[in-house]
Order: structure tokens, then C-alpha cells, then sequence
């Protein structure tokens, strides 16, 4: 048992989620929802990630969202943050060994749709990894060669559809590249993304999903829309735009994980 991870177990005073959400821009508000929460900042974990992005609280969140047992990271680290893909693997190997089974992740993304406008919430079907990195870089292990075929749990991905639609919330699919970022995609490589399969782009979420896998944890995820992606309006895009048309989206997603995470 590392440092962390026996910090945790004696934070938590028992509880023992099996579901994990981590909150992206605009879904701060839902650790308010937590019912009998135990907070735990992240600089009280060792191993745990320091995000310098603002939206992102940093800290842990345990009790029960909707009825079920859950620990939500309100904050992540970014590749473009510290250039290390794996800087949520130490965090994510801790909710793993308190008993952690299922991922639930969320961001903030640009839209390559024109329908599928800012404040709008996708369901990821699939990923493109444009970053040229990967969280599994120096594994020494053949777990290392983990499949992605499917990456987004089919049985977590059914109970957000239901969600979606018991709550009247639109919700679309699709595929999300991940970018590294920190500077915001040009037109050109936006075009790219469209003629290559992608719906959406962002810089985060792919590093997660790949080290669950590796960890063998079930994962889904979604995106709250915050722009329509670079060229496709004129205007610059911004991170103030993020923070501005986060809240909408994540309003949205809340519903829908409100109603999906019993079931998951």
C-alpha cells in the first residue's frame, strides 16, 4: 500500500466507492451534491497531481452522489502542464487500490460541428491520439501493449444514453482527438481533424483513458462543449470562452450523471 493510498483509506473513514468521477471545467459545482462528503486536498496525497489551470479545485471528494457511493477528483493535471502523459497515473493507481472499479471522466471541448454548438454535451465513442505522447512511456511491463479496441465501456456508455434521454438532456457522440495543447489548435489542423474521423478536440481525457485500461478499470467519458473550434467562427478562441460557456454544458452533463451513475 503506497503513502497515498493508506492516507486515503484512513481519510475516508470506511468508505469504500467503487466509482470514480473526475470533473473537468464546468462540473465543479457537483461536489457540492455529494451528500456526507469527506474532502481531502490533493496536496495531502503524495503522488497526487498539482493543477495550475483555473476551474480545477484540486481536491478529492467521497460520499454519495444520486444515492451511490462515489469519489470524485474535482481537478486534473494536463500533459501540457508538466510534459509528462502520465501525471494522473499515480492518482489513478490510488482510486484503484482503495477499491475503485469504474472511471467516469469529463473535459471542456471544441466542437467540429456545426450543430453541435457551445454548451452542447458529447458522449465519446472513441479517441484520436494527435499528441505524439502516450502515459505508457518506460512500462517495462507487456501490460504496457494494453488494447483500446474498447477503450469506452459499452455497458457505461448504455447507461448515460438512458440518462440522457430520461432527463430530456440532448446528448451527442462522437469521437475526440486529443491535442496537447497548451495553445489552442489553428484552422488547419481543425480541417485535418475533420477529414481524419474527429467530432471534437481537447487536450486532456486521452491519457486516462488509456492508463484505466492499463489499470483495468471500466471508463467512459464525456465532453461539455465550450466552442466551435478554430476557424469555424472567425474570432480567436480564448480559455476565458472555456470558463465562460463551461457552466451550460456542465449544468447539462450533471443531469445526466445524476441518473447514470447508479447504474454504472
Amino acid at each position: 500500500m503506497t503513502d497515498a493510498t493508506g492516507i486515503l483509506v484512513e481519510r475516508l473513514e470506511g468508505r469504500t466507492p467503487q466509482v470514480a468521477l473526475v470533473l473537468g471545467s464546468g462540473l465543479g459545482g457537483l461536489v457540492d451534491e455529494v451528500s456526507d462528503p469527506v474532502r481531502i486536498p490533493y496536496g495531502d496525497l503524495p503522488g497526487f497531481p498539482h493543477s495550475g489551470v483555473t476551474g480545477h479545485a484540486g481536491q478529492l471528494v467521497a460520499g454519495t452522489l444520486a444515492g451511490t457511493p462515489v469519489i470524485i477528483m474535482a481537478g486534473r493535471a494536463h500533459y501540457y502542464e508538466h510534459g509528462n502523459a502520465a501525471a494522473m497515473r499515480p492518482a489513478l493507481e490510488v482510486l484503484k487500490g482503495i477499491g475503485v472499479t469504474t472511471l467516469m471522466l469529463t473535459n471542456a471541448a471544441g466542437s467540429l460541428e456545426p450543430d453541435m454548438e457551445p454548451g452542447s454535451v458529447m458522449m465519446i465513442t472513441d479517441h484520436i491520439n494527435f499528441s505524439g505522447s502516450n502515459p505508457l512511456f518506460g512500462e517495462q511491463s507487456d501490460g504496457r501493449f494494453v488494447g483500446l479496441t474498447q477503450a469506452y465501456d459499452a455497458d457505461m456508455r448504455t447507461a448515460l444514453e438512458r440518462a440522457a434521454h430520461k432527463t430530456g438532456t440532448p446528448l451527442h457522440r462522437g469521437v475526440y482527438m486529443w491535442f496537447s495543447g497548451p495553445s489552442f489548435e489553428t484552422p488547419a489542423e481543425i480541417r485535418m481533424a475533420r477529414i481524419v474521423g474527429a467530432n471534437a478536440v481537447g487536450m486532456s481525457t486521452v491519457p486516462e483513458v488509456i492508463l484505466a485500461r492499463f489499470l483495468g478499470l471500466r471508463v467512459a467519458a464525456c465532453s461539455v462543449i465550450t466552442n466551435l473550434a478554430a476557424g469555424m467562427t472567425g474570432g480567436e478562441l480564448s480559455h476565458q470562452e472555456t470558463k465562460d460557456m463551461a457552466p451550460l454544458g456542465g449544468a447539462r452533463l450533471a443531469a445526466i450523471l445524476r441518473e447514470a451513475v447508479g447504474e454504472f
